[in-house]
C-alpha cells in the first residue's frame, strides 16, 4: 500500500477514536451545553426571523442524536441509538426528498424516541463514578435542557394528532417552523414562570404542562442532593 495512502488511513482511523472517545469524557459536556443553549434560546429567534434553513434546524437534531451513539459503551445502547438515528434520518430524508409522500408523524414520534434515549445516556454519564466536577455540573444543565426539547416535541405531537393543545398560538405553520412557539411554552412550563399569555387547553397538555413543572420544581434540588452526596462519598 501507498506510504501516503497508509498513512492518511491511520489518521482518520484515529480521529475518529478520538471522535467517539471524547462523547465519553466530561469535557463533551461543555460542547453539548453550547449546542443546546443554541437549540433552546437563538435556534427559535433565527427561526421566527427566518434566519436559517429548516435542513439546518433538522441537522442539529440530528447531530445530537448521532452524539447519543457514542455516549455509551454498552452494545445495545449503541445498537438501540443507531437504529433510532438511521430512522430519524431516513424519515427526514424522505421528508426533503423529492417524493409525494412524507412520515412527519412517524418522524416526530422516533425523535421523541431518541431524545428519550440521549437524556437517559446523559443521566448515566452525569453519576458515573460518582464524581463531582464542574462539568457534572454542566452535565446536570444539559439534562435540565434536553427535558426542555423533549416538552416542545410532545406538545407537537399532541398538536398533530388532536389538533389542540396550546391556547394563544399563532397560527401555526406546521413542520419546523413551529419548533420556536412550542420550545417557548415547554420553557415556560419547566420553569414555572408562567406567563400566561399560552395555557393548554387540550388535557394530554394540561398534564404535560403540569408535569413539566413538577420537574422543573424537583430536578434541581434531587440533582444536587446527588451530587452533594457523591462528593462526600
Amino acid at each position: 500500500m501507498n506510504p501516503t495512502a497508509l498513512v492518511g488511513k491511520k489518521s482518520v482511523r484515529k480521529a475518529f477514536k478520538n471522535f467517539t472517545e471524547y462523547w465519553l469524557t466530561d469535557a463533551s459536556f461543555g460542547l453539548l451545553l453550547l449546542i443546546l443553549v443554541f437549540s433552546v434560546f437563538i435556534l427559535p429567534i433565527l427561526i421566527e426571523y427566518g434566519r436559517v434553513h429548516f435542513i439546518f434546524v433538522n441537522t442539529v437534531f440530528l447531530f445530537l442524536f448521532f452524539t447519543g451513539i457514542w455516549s455509551s459503551r454498552n452494545k445495545g445502547m449503541i445498537l438501540l441509538t443507531s437504529l433510532l438515528f438511521f430512522t430519524q434520518l431516513g424519515l427526514r430524508l424522505l421528508r426533503f426528498s423529492d417524493l409525494e409522500f412524507e412520515f412527519y408523524l412517524s418522524e416526530r414520534i422516533v425523535g421523541i424516541l431518541n431524545m428519550l434515549v440521549f437524556i437517559f445516556l446523559n443521566i448515566r454519564l452525569l453519576f458515573r463514578d460518582r464524581e463531582v466536577n464542574i462539568y457534572r455540573v454542566i452535565g446536570a444543565i444539559n439534562v435540565y435542557l434536553l427535558v426542555a426539547i423533549l416538552g416542545a416535541f410532545v406538545f407537537e405531537i399532541v398538536h398533530l394528532i388532536t389538533g389542540q393543545g396550546i391556547e394563544g398560538l399563532p397560527v401555526l405553520k406546521g413542520v419546523d417552523e413551529d419548533y420556536a412557539e412550542y420550545i417557548y411554552f415547554s420553557l415556560v412550563s419547566l420553569t414555572t414562570v408562567g406567563f400566561g399569555d399560552l395555557y393548554p387547553n387540550h388535557v394530554l397538555t394540561k398534564m404535560l404542562s403540569v408535569f413539566l413543572s413538577t420537574v422543573g420544581i424537583l430536578y434541581p434540588a434531587v440533582v444536587i442532593a446527588r451530587l452533594v452526596g457523591a462528593s462526600k462519598n
